[in-house]
């Protein structure tokens, strides 16, 4: 019996969901799934081959009914306008009960199974009689869940700056954490309003290539050490990462930069540079004594 990884629900969840029978499925196809929230519209991603099911984490499990039929997408636009008229009653129970939240979007499970409510809110909120109120006009099960601002954009957001969808309504499963220090890293504009998404926090993708940087900047020798290049010995005044580079200031005021493997040796104490070339260290403490090569 094959299993294949589906993305479903507002929240762009992902599972591992098996075929039924001997059917085969490929990628792109939409289905009807069973999960356990219900009956819900899906979306083959790939295979769920063991290569695949060992990157993800906490994933649902359930059944691929069928491929989505003609019948089965009607249904679907009908739910979603059904969905916009919810929200709007939603809406007006929450002003009439004077709650403290933000309405974000409404999930109308394809089955009927129940419907999910999205909301911002600082502080708890006592939603009880809402749910009760809900549950008498829609005669299904009410699920109440606060989320945060990248949630919010991951419901609602469409483009981001670069002019393509927002990352984390396409690819993202999990929100990476990222802070200003990935941007310094990279050279960034440390200007909020250009480093930031759509949810007004710093953007996922100052988080891609962190990781690529931070490995080159190990290998680099540390800002104001001293060096010796073929140009003669200098003191490290800069770092150009991507392209493996290193600012030097040479002994009479003249800057150039010097690639990463044209560096003979280094002094971490900012004395002279030796004339030797020792073999690369083997570990990590060797390299931060005061004369160590670089790699």
């Amino acid at each position: 019996m094959a299993s294949y990884v589906v993305r479903y629900g507002a929240m762009r969840l992902l599972g591992i969901f098996t075929a039924a029978g001997d059917r085969q499925y490929t990628r792109g196809t939409d289905v009807i799934v069973r999960t356990d929230r219900g009956l819900e519209l899906g979306h083959v991603l790939c295979e769920a081959t063991e290569q695949v099911i060992a990157q993800l984490k906490d994933v649902g499990e359930g059944q691929i009914l069928r491929a989505m039929t003609a019948e089965d997408a009607l249904e679907a636009k009908r739910i979603a306008q059904q969905a916009e008229r919810e929200f709007q009653v939603c809406r007006q129970y929450v002003e009439k009960l004077g709650l403290e939240m933000d309405l974000v979007d409404l999930e109308h499970i394809f089955g009927g199974e129940r419907i999910i409510v999205y909301y911002l809110a600082e502080n708890r909120v006592d939603f009880r009689e809402l749910v009760r109120l809900l549950a008498g006009e829609f005669q299904t099960r009410i699920e109440m869940r606060q989320i945060g601002v990248r949630d919010e954009a991951k419901l609602l957001a469409d483009y981001g700056d670069c002019g393509l969808p927002v990352c984390c309504n396409t690819h993202l499963v999990e929100m990476p954490p990222v802070s200003m220090k990935m941007a310094k890293l990279q050279k960034a504009t440390l200007d909020p309003t250009k480093i930031s998404g759509r949810c007004g926090r710093l953007k996922c993708c100052l988080r891609y290539e962190y990781d690529l940087y931070e490995q080159i900047q190990e290998r680099m020798p540390p800002l104001g050490s001293t060096v010796r290049t073929a140009e003669g010995v200098g003191k490290v005044v800069g770092h150009e990462l991507l392209s493996e580079q290193v600012i030097v200031q040479l002994e009479d005021q003249r800057r150039m930069q010097v690639g990463l493997q044209a560096v003979k040796t280094v002094n971490h104490s900012g004395g002279q540079a030796s004339d030797r070339s020792p073999a690369p260290p083997d570990s990590k403490a060797e390299r931060n004594q005061s004369e160590s090569p670089l790699p």
